[in-house]
């Protein structure tokens, strides 16, 4: 099944990705710090939440943003109007001219490519020299992603496995060796961390079992016992944390009230998922 299939609700991906991914896109956007007026490629832009993020910051000359899902698209327009151009595209075969762009950009999409490395060497093909490539993506293999505890339990019930396609490629070393074989000729690579908050164990079981992505189709096809097992197993496997905040923590928090829900918990090397629940 390919990303096409597996993504096609853009509402549903906001509440599953969407807004993590717009955290890391601040930051990395930051941390890529390119000019403004630029052409700008988005590949896999899913339901437009990295490109507004892009718009919002980079001032960009223009946007085009691709993605095998018109029904992910139809939620990307319906967000940003005119200020992209969107179109049904495959990150592996890019429709478009050599040098077309300044920059182009994959966010969290990259372990989800049949080929990463064909989709790499095509983003490279259609910057412009002495332009940008760059790409971002949950450490997969470290559990460094918001459904890491779904797949962890999903994978001890004896359930196929429902990881991306390719996770080795989420690791640093193989970014960096992705963009090597690209032909890129200046490499750099950081790790990004945000922290990814849920209210209570529901909010992360609605947010994480919506119906896209592999996880969420397996998991509406579990019979309604085998569900309740998974729940089960969830809740024994996830830190469910009540403490009280008594100011800004040195790592990252979120503060949410006089009885605080935080902790530190994303990190694109190194991710454990908490559940926070305020003291009644």
């Amino acid at each position: 099944m390919d990303k096409a299939e597996l993504f096609t609700d853009g509402e549903a991906y906001e509440r599953l990705m969407g807004r993590w991914s717009r955290l890391v896109g601040e930051m990395f956007l930051d941390w890529l710090d390119v000019p403004n007026g630029l052409r700008w490629l988005d590949v896999g832009c899913g339901n437009g939440a990295f490109t507004e993020e892009l718009i919002a910051r980079c001032a960009p000359a223009a946007v085009t943003a691709i993605d095998p899902s018109d029904e992910q698209l139809a939620y990307a327009r319906m967000r940003l109007g005119a200020k992209s151009a969107f179109r049904v595209g495959d990150a592996q075969k890019l429709p478009f001219a050599d040098g077309s762009f300044d920059v182009a950009i994959m966010a969290l999409v990259i372990s989800f490519v049949p080929d990463p490395n064909k989709a790499a060497a095509e983003m490279a093909r259609v910057v412009r020299p002495g332009g940008w490539a760059a790409t971002y993506m949950w450490d997969i293999t470290g559990g460094g992603t918001p459904t890491d505890p779904i797949y962890v339990s999903l994978e001890s019930m004896g359930m196929t496995s429902v990881r991306p396609a390719n996770p080795v490629v989420s690791r640093r070393e193989a970014m960096e060796d992705l963009w090597e074989k690209a032909g890129l000729e200046s490499i750099d690579t950081r790790v990004i961390r945000i922290p990814v908050v849920y209210s209570d164990f529901d909010e992360f079981w609605d947010s994480n079992t919506v119906l896209i992505g592999p996880q969420g189709k397996l998991i509406a096809g579990m019979s309604a016992s085998a569900r309740e097992q998974l729940r089960a197993e969830l809740r024994d496997r996830l830190p469910f944390i009540r403490k009280r905040c008594k100011g800004p923590s040195t790592r990252s928090s979120t503060l949410t009230g006089p009885n605080v829900r935080y902790w530190p918990i994303a990190d694109m090397r190194q991710h454990r998922t908490c559940l926070l629940l305020t003291q009644s």
